[in-house]
């Protein structure tokens, strides 16, 4: 088992412990919402490129409130399934998967009051620090200072710039919080102004 197959079992089971209209992360989705925009990403080529083209929005959100309709059981059968074999999603699962299932995982599980980091996992947070790696000045290229990612004795630069703020955690919750999510156990190291503007940026792609 990958991570990012790990991931999506872990998910899966959640969906059905919470059901489909527990709240999540995601803006103001519930798992209905989360787990359709999951089938149509893998299932749906014709739709999912209305995630990043605004012109193709529409038949994008056509296209996912018919999945949202459908029995929950059935919905969060096919996250589990995954891409059907001749999806370009499928050879390429945990390059393409692993980031996106960890953070929807964890959408989903710190989307009630109630929530805490899970304990470290070597592989699991090996793979996420070769993502921040790979995405991290993509993720927070908008920051006004420089920024710099430290989890143990990993550091990487990922913003060159004055007034340097270090964001210090386990990779997954430097992760979440590069991806603009404010629920994540992370610290940071530097001027209060600094930190506040970090802190108030836009973060994701």
């Amino acid at each position: 088992m990958g991570v990012a197959r790990d991931e999506r079992a872990a998910l899966c089971t959640l969906f059905t412990e919470v059901g489909p209209d527990a709240p999540t992360l995601c803006g103001g989705w519930l798992t209905r919402d989360l787990a359709a925009h999951l089938v149509v990403r893998e299932r749906r080529l014709d739709a999912a490129p209305g995630i990043l083209l605004p012109p193709l929005a529409g038949h994008l959100a056509k296209v996912t409130a018919s999945y949202t309709r459908r029995p929950w059981a059935e919905l969060v059968d096919l996250v589990r399934v995954g891409p059907p074999a001749w999806s370009p999603f499928k050879p390429l699962d945990e390059l393409i998967n692993t980031t996106e299932f960890f953070v929807h995982h964890e959408d989903v599980r710190r989307g009630g009051a109630e929530w805490e980091p899970r304990p470290a996992d070597p592989r699991r947070d090996g793979a996420l620090w070769s993502t921040l790696g790979r995405q991290g000045k993509v993720l927070l290229r908008k920051s006004p200072v420089g920024v710099k990612l430290r989890s143990g004795d990993r550091e990487l630069v990922a913003k060159k710039g004055p007034d340097e703020v270090t964001l210090v955690g386990e990779p997954g919750e430097i992760l979440l919080f590069a991806f603009g999510r404010d629920k994540a156990a992370v610290t940071f190291e530097g001027s209060d102004a600094s930190v506040a503007a970090v802190k108030g940026m836009p973060r994701g792609f």
